[in-house]
């Protein structure tokens, strides 16, 4: 009896001290998250919203191609969300309006009635009572079929672009007639139900009588491009947003011949150099204007889509929704900055910043949009840009700083295609596209399968495809510009313990070197197998003799970052933890798993290549970035071991 409860007394006390060993633990790191305004699931702003429209009383409805966690109609109402309609697939996001009863918007690409059809949906109950086919072409799944949607009493407009036309319904889908017109975009339907059509590229805006006769038209600057329109009956003016260089919402009267009569918004945008930093986001400094919409009480409400992405899954830009009220003062924004993306820390400010593929962020409990990195004017052909980009969009940020100078590279969500960009003080916050990874920058034409890799050196490592070989493209300095440059590459045969190679990580400041292990026979080069080899002197001479060498035992391993004297594991499929394990000892030090349940969403996985970042910051807190695709968002931990 007596040995009973000496041995229950010593396993409450081992418990005891286990749960007090993982309550310090779990104390030693913090959970945030940044570029959603929300940090849960129920509450966070919806991924990419490309168009949207206000109902009288505020309720504000988005559109988008695709969310991971919710409709792909997002509804919010005071700076808040409210729910939203419909499937994460169900919409093209292109186009949307709304009156008492009904949502109309623009379906994506189905099975069942292919592309180019609107969708009506009940306010109330939220659910679809209509189909309405508008164009012929049904067969486009990565492109927009209907660009603009408008409304107004039993009438519905929409705009088949692929058709020239636009395309007249009752609300209960009868078609009236179609009205000829070139390309036609953005719609507004005006007191008098005359019909205002922006063609986009053509830098005009056509008005038609309700019978369909061509009236008046607005030809604006020939850089201008007329990307969203909307009536405002208080003060008789047409609201046209401008995503060319002007940035901004110019404000046309209509009574007699149109005139412009004044703007909304800093001249430039975010690329106005005179309010701020070229590149810098914030009030006023609008990005690419894609929605307007005004409240019975006057308030204003502008989505923007920041510049960068492609087709894939809506990640054409992101959800930038701010509201305005009858002054113009900012009342509240709205953001989803980061879907299928990570930011980088900022070496140069000690972690404060984070860069990712396309944006600048800082701050914490969702932070600051601080700048988006793309120049769509000075830079056209920028990859970030490139619509039919095979890589699945540059959202991955990767991020060094070399005496002051900023590297950026730019990758997708499993890439065998890398972009570097540099940074000066003449473009402010804009990355300077430089070439790509295989390419004429680096010499090669083999895509890199076998690990990527840029150190704090400035150094490249990379394992190109079908090479056996990591090739190693020292950093040799920077032009004039704050252009890097980079020597010939050293090639060292890959370890045959650790072939087929599919990760590289390389530490300069202790000379480390981590692989990591492909599967063998794979048709799949992203996927990680569980060793992983870490080489102490690697630059020395070491290169045969790994030590530690840690063996992975969770399932499906898929990207992995390292700082100091840590190597972070993130796993796919599974589960959302991040494992720390020691370079020195190869043992699993911690597992940073949610240290505020309830109060930031930490995703479900890690399904990308590269979606995990870290940084030791100087007083020894490491600081490591997460891709979180569920909520739009990026899951910071901040540990001190």
């Amino acid at each position: 009896m007596i040995k009973r409860r000496l041995h229950t007394a010593f396993l409450l006390a081992a418990f005891a001290a286990f749960a007090l060993f993982a309550q310090n633990s779990r104390a030693q790191y913090s959970t945030d998250w940044l570029a959603n305004t929300f940090g849960t699931l129920a509450t966070h702003v919806g991924n990419t919203a490309r168009s949207l429209w206000v109902a009288p009383e505020g309720v504000v409805y988005t559109a988008s191609l695709w969310d991971e966690n919710e409709g792909g109609v997002a509804i919010y109402q005071n700076g808040k969300s409210a729910g939203s309609i419909g499937a994460h697939a169900d919409f093209q996001g292109s186009a949307i309006t709304g009156n008492a009863t009904s949502i109309f918007a623009a379906l994506q690409y189905n099975r069942s009635f292919g592309s180019g059809s609107v969708g009506r949906y009940n306010r109330a109950t939220q659910t679809r009572d209509l189909v309405i086919p508008v164009s012929t072409w049904t067969a486009v799944q990565h492109a927009d079929v209907i660009t603009g949607l408008a409304t107004a009493g039993s009438l519905l407009y929409a705009s088949d672009v692929l058709g020239n036309r636009v395309r007249v319904y009752t609300t209960d889908g009868v078609w009236q007639r179609d009205i000829a017109v070139a390309s036609p975009g953005a719609l507004a339907l005006d007191g008098a139900g005359n019909l205002w059509v922006a063609q986009q590229n053509a830098a005009a805006i056509v008005e038609f009588s309700p019978a369909g006769a061509t009236l008046n038209t607005i030809q604006m600057p020939a850089a201008s491009r007329p990307s969203a329109l909307y009536f405002d009956a208080a003060s008789g003016q047409l609201l046209v947003g401008d995503q060319g260089p002007d940035m901004n919402i110019k404000l046309y009267s209509i009574v007699g011949a149109p005139a412009l009569v004044g703007t909304f918004g800093v001249q430039g945008g975010y690329l106005d150099t005179t309010s701020g930093i070229k590149g810098q986001v914030g009030d006023k400094r609008f990005t690419r204007v894609v929605g307007i919409g005004k409240d019975a009480s006057g308030n204003l409400y502008v989505l923007n889509n920041p510049w960068g992405g492609s087709w894939d899954m809506g990640r054409n830009g992101a959800t930038d929704l701010h509201m305005y009220d009858v002054n113009g003062n900012l009342q509240w924004k709205l953001q989803a900055l980061n879907f299928e993306a990570v930011g980088a820390p900022d070496p140069l400010t000690d972690a404060a910043y984070f860069y990712s593929g396309a944006h600048v962020y800082t701050g914490t409990a969702g932070g600051s949009f601080v700048a988006n990195t793309v120049d769509p004017f000075t830079y056209p052909s920028d990859p970030r840009l490139n619509m039919n980009d095979t890589q699945r969009d540059e959202h991955f940020g990767q991020l060094v700083a070399v005496g002051g100078n900023r590297i950026l590279v730019a990758s997708g969500q499993n890439p065998a295609v890398f972009y570097f960009y540099h940074f000066n003080a003449a473009s402010g916050y804009i990355a300077i596209p430089d070439g790509a990874l295989p390419g004429t920058l680096f010499n090669t034409d083999r895509p890199v399968t076998g690990g990527f890799c840029i150190d704090s050196r400035g150094d490249v490592w990379a394992g190109l495809d079908r090479t056996n070989h990591i090739y190693h493209y020292p950093l040799t300095g920077f032009d004039g510009t704050g252009k890097p440059l980079w020597g010939p590459a050293v090639t060292i045969s890959i370890p045959q313990t650790i072939r087929p190679l599919t990760r590289i990580v390389y530490l300069p400041e202790s000379d480390t070197m981590i692989l990591v292990q492909g599967i063998a026979g794979s048709w799949d080069w992203t996927a990680m197998q569980s060793r992983i080899e870490v080489y102490h002197g690697w630059s020395a001479g070491n290169t045969t003799k790994p030590s530690p060498v840690i063996n992975l035992t969770s399932a499906n391993p898929k990207s992995i970052t390292a700082a100091g004297n840590y190597l972070f594991v993130g796993y796919v499929h599974t589960v959302p933890n991040i494992d720390a394990f020691n370079l020195t000892t190869g043992q699993l030090d911690t597992t940073l798993i949610n240290s505020s349940p309830g109060t930031v969403d930490v995703g479900n996985d890690v399904d990308s290549m590269y979606g995990l970042r870290a940084y030791l910051r100087a007083a020894g807190e490491y600081v490591i970035t997460k891709d979180n695709y569920n909520g739009s968002s990026m899951v910071v931990y901040r540990w001190t071991p």
